[in-house]
């Protein structure tokens, strides 16, 4: 008996040990982060496109990503709606998503890339991604590259030829709008970008890591800045050409383009 009275007390302790203690988190479905524990993975939001409509409609500074390849948003994405695709999310925050504490409401053709990239993004350190699922079964409003209104807005002409761009709302966006009507005589620069004088100074806050082709910025304070490449310097972003790179090209790439500023 005393034997048997050892062996029982051996087991009560062993399954004590065992079990959880008070204030555990456990494996709690859906709880993506454990305070105090850096190994547990960043966590985005799953969200239904009701609520990612009840967020568009806010002033709040979101910002929409669609996560899918050129072609497929320029042949219809959602207004406003800025194109980062998949594929190029790495482990280095994207220049368009300067804000880690902004808003960024992911979709792409199915919910499956949009998921990927919300994670993505979450563990760059994002800590306000809602993914969305996909835009086939997006009942709201689409348009094609282009065909965005720009009323109200300035606009932009290179060579002649008008193209759809999304102006930042900034200090240096307003200001360049008060110089407008302009044309800029540009320079050729690198094999990648087009230079053009202002002429006089802008209000600048420069913050910027890598150009993406079509991006617009302003260098220096005096200088306009059009890229058909990429490069990594400071800079103020202006705005945003949504073009195919190769039409952009065709564009930019030579070595007598004036841009002018429109009202």
């Amino acid at each position: 008996m005393k034997r048997l009275a050892v062996l029982l007390l051996l087991l009560i302790l062993v399954l004590s040990a065992c079990a959880p203690q008070n204030g555990s988190s456990g494996n709690v479905p859906g709880n993506n982060t454990v305070p105090g524990n850096e190994t547990a993975p960043a966590a985005y939001r799953q969200i239904t496109q009701e609520q990612a409509k009840e967020m568009m409609a806010r002033d709040d500074g979101h910002i929409i990503v669609d996560v899918r390849r050129q072609d497929e948003y320029d042949d219809g994405h959602i207004p406003g709606a800025v194109l980062i695709p998949n594929e190029e999310i790495g482990t280095e925050r994207p220049a368009k998503l300067s804000d880690p504490e902004q808003i960024i409401l992911v979709y792409c053709r199915s919910g499956r890339r949009s998921k990927e990239a919300s994670q993505k993004l979450a563990d760059m350190g994002y800590v306000n991604v809602y993914e969305f699922g996909g835009i086939t079964d997006w009942t709201g409003e689409t348009v094609k590259t282009g065909e965005e209104e720009q009323e109200g807005a300035m606009r932009l002409k290179i060579g002649g030829t008008e193209v759809p761009v999304r102006w930042e709302d900034n200090a240096s966006v307003k200001a360049l709008e008060e110089l407008a009507p302009l044309s800029v005589q540009m320079s050729m620069y690198g094999g990648f970008e087009q230079v053009g004088s202002l002429g006089s100074s802008l209000p600048r806050s420069d913050a910027g890591t890598t150009t993406q082709p079509g991006d617009i910025v302003l260098y220096s304070g005096n200088q306009i800045v059009v890229f058909y490449g990429s490069n990594s310097w400071s800079y103020t972003m202006l705005g945003h050409i949504d073009l195919p790179a190769q039409k952009l090209a065709e564009l930019l790439s030579n070595g007598n383009v004036v841009i002018e500023l429109v009202k």
